[in-house]
């Protein structure tokens, strides 16, 4: 039985509805099929930018204090952000305030003015927003690890923007990106809490029914180009040396990704993982080290991230590398494999207690591969992976041509050349 329900309405306005008996809370999410991706290079962070801007004010509402005072005054809790693929705006209120996590929320998406006195003041914000990315690490070795795999292509530029492109803004650019780009076509609201569907259908029309309708852009197709180990240094004065270390992988519709989520598990996604412990653990060179597998609709890749003195860059290098090389010449266990399994039945099971977290599970399912699993299903795809699974999506993606690293520290590119040596698999 399915723990969700789908409509679609005739102006292509999609809504995902989903049941949670006896949940106090309840979450209005909307979803737009846009982010970073869809930017071209005059407008570099505009799908952020714009994302900001919803709250600046509406007709009904007109400035932020009128909006931010609707579901304070009900103990709401609102926010929105902006990825590679996708923007996001939600409330999460008791749930007898429906009606007013609607009507806020519709209000805002719908009837928002973008005045050009509020998108100067913004810029300041959106600014200072960068600055503070660029003064975190751990965030800015992050975008420097895509920026390596994608270089100068909307895949590979900040979510955020750069400062130069931002305050070339204007109304009439914001403009034609919103008209561009949002639309009912790509649009999915998602309302999960202890709801009546077909209220929940009424509702919806309602409060949506002035959605904009027209056709929208697409995204670039991203470009792949890799034939050995590529090295990105971002050189500054830090305590800490940060670090990305990791490969191309696969998209969101391989099969292949519930056997790479697997080996992320067991490389350094909790703190029993093989790199938590021994890199951690039994070498003590990190105090904060974890392996990811990222998945969009086109790219795809794993990374381990670490943050170390600077003097343990090359040796934590080596640790991690040859645990990726273990992966691939041998099985894992029966054991590790069921344990990770485990891992992630569980921590799936909890993630998915609030109703926030229920409606983003569905939504973003719905927007980005435009088909739903539940969660059992899911981990029934998930049990199926083999000790074979595992070593042959190692064996595919840990080749040395297809390694990158980033890294962020008071190094040279004699440091560079030294890692040139040592990234191999």
């Amino acid at each position: 039985m399915n723990n969700f329900h789908k409509t679609q309405f005739e102006n292509g306005l999609r809504l995902v509805s989903v049941p949670i008996k006896n949940s106090e809370s309840l979450t209005c999410l909307i979803l737009v099929g846009t982010g970073s991706k869809y930017e071209t290079k005059d407008v570099k962070g505009m799908s952020h930018f714009l994302e900001h801007m919803f709250f600046k004010g509406t007709q009904k509402r007109p400035d932020t204090l009128t909006i931010s005072e609707v579901l304070d005054s009900v103990g709401g809790q609102y926010n929105a952000f902006t990825s590679k693929e996708m923007t996001g705006y939600w409330a999460k209120v008791d749930k007898k305030h429906l009606d007013t996590a609607l009507d806020w929320i519709s209000d805002i998406f719908l009837h928002s003015k973008f005045e050009s006195e509020e998108i100067e003041k913004e810029k300041g914000v959106v600014i200072e927003e960068l600055n503070m990315y660029l003064d975190m690490p751990t965030v800015h070795v992050e975008e420097l690890f895509e920026e390596l795999l994608y270089g100068d292509q909307p895949a590979g530029w900040r979510i955020v923007g750069d400062k130069e492109t931002i305050q070339a803004y204007n109304r009439e650019k914001l403009m034609q990106y919103f008209e561009s780009h949002y639309s009912s076509k790509n649009v999915v609201v998602c309302i999960a809490g202890d709801i009546e569907l077909k209220e929940i259908e009424e509702k919806t029309k309602k409060y949506f029914g002035a959605i904009r309708t027209a056709d929208v852009l697409d995204k670039a197709k991203v470009k792949e180009r890799q034939q050995k180990p590529e090295i990105l240094l971002h050189e500054k004065k830090t305590d800490q040396t940060h670090f990305c270390l990791g490969v191309r992988t696969y998209d969101l519709f391989d099969k292949r990704r519930y056997a790479l989520k697997l080996l992320a598990v067991m490389l350094g996604g909790n703190m029993s993982s093989r790199l938590f412990i021994n890199v951690r653990e039994k070498n003590g060179l990190a105090y904060s080290i974890h392996t990811s597998a990222d998945a969009s609709t086109d790219t795809g890749y794993l990374v381990t991230q670490a943050g170390i003195d600077g003097k343990n860059l090359e040796k934590s290098i080596q640790l991690i590398l040859k645990e990726y090389k273990d992966f691939k010449d041998h099985k894992v266990s029966q054991k590790e494999l069921q344990k990770a399994k485990d891992y992630l039945r569980g921590s799936t099971a909890l993630s998915l207690e609030s109703s926030d977290s229920q409606a983003s599970f569905y939504a973003l399912q719905e927007l980005l591969e435009g088909e739903i699993m539940t969660p059992a299903e899911k981990m029934k795809k998930i049990d199926e992976v083999t000790p074979e699974d595992i070593q042959a999506v190692a064996q595919d993606i840990f080749k040395s041509e297809k390694l990158n690293l980033s890294f962020i520290g008071p190094f040279d590119d004699t440091t560079k050349k030294q890692l040139d040596k040592i990234l191999t698999i």
